[in-house]
């Protein structure tokens, strides 16, 4: 069972916002004054953005922290509801 990484879904939604506005990795590490590189481990769940950080990026995609987190918080729970299922293993 893969463990739950906060980090990854932070990372995944970002992108998904990002990726939904058009926008390129360099336009949003630009406005949010964050090397290139470093925006790319963020959304790939590498590296754990702090708070400042996550604010800065989410200025620069002009979407609220709140929204953001909200969305990780629906997404953990999904995740968290699929591990929770026991798993049926059908003999053959």
């Amino acid at each position: 069972m893969k463990q739950l990484l906060v980090r990854e879904l932070i990372g995944e939604t970002l992108r998904e916002l990002r990726f939904g506005q058009g926008r390129t990795l360099r336009d949003v590490s630009l406005s949010a004054r964050v090397s290139l590189g470093y925006l790319s481990e963020v959304e790939r769940g590498q590296k754990e953005a702090s708070s400042e950080l996550l604010a800065a990026i989410c200025q620069a995609l002009d979407v609220p922290l709140s929204q953001v987190l909200g969305q990780v918080s629906d997404k953990l729970s999904v995740a968290e509801a699929a591990q929770a299922r026991p798993q049926v293993v059908v003999a053959a």
